[in-house]
């Protein structure tokens, strides 16, 4: 038995503390679960909405692969989410970066299919001007859907650029950057894409 006042308050005090770290500690653990289920869930809408659920039967969050062409995808590593149907191959969905947009890089996803047309194309994150390159957001405007069917042949590679360097694609009034530099890019992921896509399939599947 505790005799002394002062040292059961101690133990007390040092009990809740210990109970308050571990509630703490368990609080958040469920919040990280949590935002990342969110997470992933946010992806997954944003990678269906490219290619559709029911197109695919893998869980094409977890297929995923890891490639590295800076001249070509943007980015030092490119991640390349892969859908396939019964084991075959559907579609690969980069995550393409535009690194000269005017206000700065542009992150993108590109689903092409395995036909080499183009699924479609959605921006991720930008910091363009509000009103001017922010059109590449899907619900600013329906450029971003000009992209979709395309292929390297429809239009032919030459014709890959903005109307206004000779090409097929519309730029943005007082905003001709961005659009050419996303036009580049999602170009260039078809070419590697034509080069390299169902390596990625095997790749994976190793």
């Amino acid at each position: 038995m505790i005799k002394h006042p002062i040292a059961l308050a101690g133990i007390v005090l040092f009990l809740f503390a210990v109970a308050g770290v571990g509630l703490v500690a368990v609080v958040n653990d469920q919040t990280k679960t949590r935002i990342a289920a969110n997470e992933r869930q946010a992806l997954l809408d944003q990678l269906n909405a490219l290619v559709p659920a029911n197109t695919i039967d893998n869980d094409i969050v977890s297929d995923v692969v890891s490639v590295s062409d800076p001249e070509r995808l943007g980015g030092k590593e490119t991640q390349v989410y892969l859908g396939r149907k019964a084991g075959k191959p559907v579609a690969a969905v980069f995550t393409s970066i535009v690194p000269d947009g005017y206000s700065g890089p542009i992150k993108m996803l590109v689903a092409v299919r395995t036909d080499g047309s183009l699924g479609g194309v959605r921006v991720v994150s930008h910091k363009e001007t509000p009103g001017l390159g922010d059109k590449v957001e899907e619900r600013k405007s329906d450029w971003i859907y000009s992209f979709e069917n395309k292929s390297l042949e429809n239009p032919p590679l030459a014709k890959w650029k903005v109307k206004k360097d000779g090409g097929v694609f519309d730029q943005f009034t007082g905003a001709t950057i961005t659009p050419r530099s996303i036009v580049h890019t999602v170009k260039n992921t078809l070419i590697y894409f034509r080069d390299h896509g169902m390596s990625l399939f095997q790749k994976a599947g190793a």
